[in-house]
């Protein structure tokens, strides 16, 4: 059985660390894309919050006048 050469050892090394960093790339951007989605879902209550806290402020005004 022959040996591989020097050149396949090191091809192999690179295409191993390639593919380890394109696998962690798609990790970083199914990270990203799950946490625009919780952003937008909390940004969401903040905007309900705040119109139930005008609502608030208005019954509160006319109670107080």
């Amino acid at each position: 059985m022959a040996k591989k050469s020097k050149l396949t050892q090191v091809a192999v090394r690179i295409g191993s660390a390639v593919g380890r960093a394109d696998r962690k790339a798609h990790q970083v951007a199914k990270a990203g894309v799950l946490a625009k989605k919780e952003l937008q879902g909390i940004s969401k209550q903040v905007d309900a919050l705040k119109r139930q806290l005008l609502k608030t402020t208005k019954r509160l005004k006319n109670a107080l006048s």
